[in-house]
């Protein structure tokens, strides 16, 4: 089936922002009182879940939306620090000059996703952001009504487990990307629809007729 939109997470699918998180989660969590992240904790929790995360890290619910808004005010601090994965803009626009809408939707704010988003912004059709913990089902359904097309032409693409949950509670397609804050391993376990090892492995899964058509005038430029 192809997809007419692919619905994108930020933080640690197209920004590397597991760097900055590394070293600020400390600082938060003496900041709300939850238990410290140790360098032997890290890999741990990398194959946990949200709700998992939570648990261990003895993080009430209720703090969640202070903690976010804490967040969202550090990585406006940060952001010259936090840089687009590579090849993002050249996936990007592969897929949008083949038909394929995008939209993202990040617990980050609109204003902190432009910043570290780029020129690459513009080639969103749609923004929905400030998630919540658990709160992307009602985006992800947002966005699809805006955009117009039906939940089977809509893929999902994170580096969470939380993301992949998500796009099953509104019946689309999922990705796990490789390189994000979960560790491949637990999101391989969770059997998403699309596993992607490489970013350039995006555009050739949801455009497959272009990368195609690309890679055969490359081969007749070559024996001209």
């Amino acid at each position: 089936m192809p997809y007419s939109l692919a619905i994108f997470d930020l933080d640690g699918t197209l920004a590397d922002s597991f760097p900055w998180f590394l070293r600020t989660i400390n600082d938060v969590a003496d900041r709300f009182n939850f238990r410290r992240v140790a360098n032997e904790d890290i890999e741990e929790l990398r194959h946990a879940s949200s709700r998992e995360i939570l648990s261990r890290l003895e993080v009430p619910l209720w703090k969640l939306p202070a903690i976010a808004r804490h967040a969202r005010r550090l990585k406006a601090e940060a952001a010259a620090e936090i840089a687009l994965f590579a090849g993002v803009e050249a996936m990007l626009r592969t897929l949008t000059e083949n038909g394929v809408q995008l939209a993202l939707v990040t617990s980050d704010s609109e204003t902190n996703a432009r910043e570290k988003l780029g020129p690459a912004a513009a080639l969103f059709a749609h923004f929905d952001c400030a998630a919540s913990l658990f709160g992307k089902p009602a985006k992800f359904r947002r966005v699809i009504r805006r955009a117009g097309v039906e939940p089977a032409q809509v893929i999902a693409i994170g580096d969470e487990a939380r993301d992949i949950e998500a796009a099953r509670a509104v019946g689309i397609a999922c990705g796990a990307v490789c390189w994000g804050y979960a560790a491949p391993a637990a999101l391989r376990a969770l059997g998403p629809d699309h596993v992607f090892e490489r970013m350039d492995e995006i555009s050739s899964t949801l455009c497959p007729g272009a990368v195609a058509r690309m890679s055969e005038a490359t081969s007749g430029n070559v024996g001209e």
